[in-house]
């Protein structure tokens, strides 16, 4: 027997062990918050299969037994529209999703209109449509620029959203038909098992602009960034905005004094603690860039909300937990990604009453980070971070749910999720009933998640979520369990 072939025998061995002694826990049954995990990137293939589909199905089964309520899935644009605009191929995600069906787990479904590959946690590559990519290679425009001409090809500028671009379509447009043909394609499945829709509206699938790309080493964390508004749409939509406003010499591009991707804030005249950002000019062109932003996720969702309206799935969109240079007055990361959010403006509740408009849940990273984990240096504050967006999802009064943005199998990571779950500010009365955050996605599915000490740690951790209490497995539990088998899997 192969070693590949091995390893799906002992998967299924052990996730069938795993669901005669962990019986399958559902956190609608006791009011907690439903935790979905992620399928790893590459579970569809470009010869449009289901990739190791024995293990896929064993994990499946051990995730059910866990008390997982679902997965994710990503719906890649650039496999199921690879060849020609218009010719979808959806059968690969017709036997996976079914598989999850038949597994009893519902699916969060990304639709992923951004290439894979470039960003934290990218383990495969997969580009846009063929026929994308070639329109972008004929004009390079249709792609996020830099100041530096730098080009990115994670996801289509939105400065051409309602142009037709892409074979006599726009970008809108190619998104929009996408999702019907999805909602088509799988009428049978939605509301039942297809409960989520998230709509990607950039790279990673985020609102935002690709201002961190860690590709051929263009960005390392803390950098700053950069401005992603030097192709000819975005740089024609900035030139009539600032005529407009009677500034005709403010509508060239963007701040040059804003440094470059790895630099710090107080490195830079624009993003000083005195510096541009705070200036006329500044707020001018922030506030223009960050609409641009806003008006692309207006376009998108107001698209998603007519397709899978009474569809029985509710929408989601994805939000980055951008939060190192934090305690800077500027918040100069954030400004590069499109986030108009500094020391005085809130940036993110526009985005959530934006979300609001359409009945879209509120998805953002992060939530599994403490303040006392990053470099000091940096001014990290993903814990103050996250405690600002619970309030802007308060005002605006839609849902709230949250992800880890790093893999982490480690008892104090998961202690802060269900901390952070809990939604509740200082501010609250402990009598006061808060509504906890709607669903939690762990990233990710992998061999390391069903290693003996990580999966154990794993299962306490959806049991406490969805009992929303200190419930943990028991030691008999653990050691009955299929350690052995694990340790045999893990040693081929």
């Amino acid at each position: 027997m192969s070693d590949s072939a091995l390893k799906n025998e002992l998967g299924l061995r052990f996730a069938e062990q795993y669901g005669r002694i962990l019986p399958s826990i559902s956190t609608r049954d006791h009011g907690g918050v439903p935790v979905f995990v992620k399928l790893p990137l590459d579970s569809v293939t470009s010869k449009h299969t289901v990739n190791r589909r024995k293990a896929m199905d064993a994990s499946l089964m051990a995730l059910k037994s866990a008390g997982v309520e679902g997965v994710m899935v990503n719906v890649w644009w650039g496999l199921v529209e690879r060849e020609a605009p218009g010719e979808y191929n959806w059968s690969a995600y017709r036997e996976l999703l079914e598989m999850v069906r038949k597994r009893g787990l519902k699916v969060q479904a990304v639709m992923s209109f951004h290439k894979c590959g470039g960003n934290v946690g990218d383990s495969v590559s997969i580009p846009l449509p063929k026929w994308v990519v070639e329109e972008i290679d004929r004009d390079n425009d249709l792609a996020y620029t830099d100041q530096w001409e730098r080009r990115n090809y994670e996801y289509i500028s939105l400065g051409c959203d309602n142009l037709p671009v892409l074979k006599g379509r726009t970008p809108v447009q190619c998104y929009s038909d996408f999702m019907r043909s999805f909602k088509e394609n799988f009428t049978d499945l939605m509301g039942e098992t297809v409960v989520e829709i998230q709509v990607g509206m950039g790279p990673a699938g985020e609102l935002r602009y690709p201002s961190y790309p860690e590709s051929n080493g263009t960005w390392k964390f803390p950098g700053i960034g950069a401005f992603q508004c030097y192709d000819k749409y975005m740089l024609a939509n900035l030139k009539a905005t600032a005529e407009t406003a009677g500034k005709k010499e403010w509508g060239c591009g963007g701040p040059t004094n804003a440094g470059y991707y790895n630099n710090w804030s107080e490195e830079t005249e624009f993003f000083c603690s005195e510096g541009g950002w705070n200036s006329p000019y500044g707020e001018f062109f922030l506030q223009w860039y960050s609409n641009m932003l806003l008006n692309h996720g207006e376009r998108i969702l107001a698209e998603a909300e007519s397709i899978f309206h009474k569809s029985g799935a509710r929408l989601s969109g994805k939000v980055a937990g951008i939060h190192w240079h934090y305690l800077t007055r500027s918040h100069a990361p954030e400004l590069t990604a499109g986030y108009y959010n500094t020391g005085d403006r809130d940036g993110y509740l526009p985005i959530a009453q934006m979300f609001g408009r359409h009945g879209v849940v509120f998805i953002f990273t992060c939530i599994e980070m403490k303040d006392v984990e990053q470099p000091a240096d940096a001014k990290c504050s993903p814990e103050k971070l996250i405690k600002q967006v619970i309030k802007a999802t308060r005002k605006a009064r839609i849902h709230l749910a949250g992800e880890n943005a790093l893999p982490r199998f480690d008892e104090a990571a998961y202690t802060q999720v269900l901390n952070n779950s809990c939604l509740r500010l200082e501010q609250d009365n402990p009598d006061d009933k808060i509504e906890p955050m709607c669903a939690f996605t762990y990233l990710r599915m992998s061999q390391h998640l069903f290693q003996s000490k990580n999966w154990s740690t794993f299962v306490s951790f959806v049991r406490r979520m969805s009992q929303q209490n200190a419930v943990s497995i028991s030691r008999d539990e653990k050691q009955r369990g299929i350690r052995p088998l694990i340790q045999e899997a893990t040693s081929t």
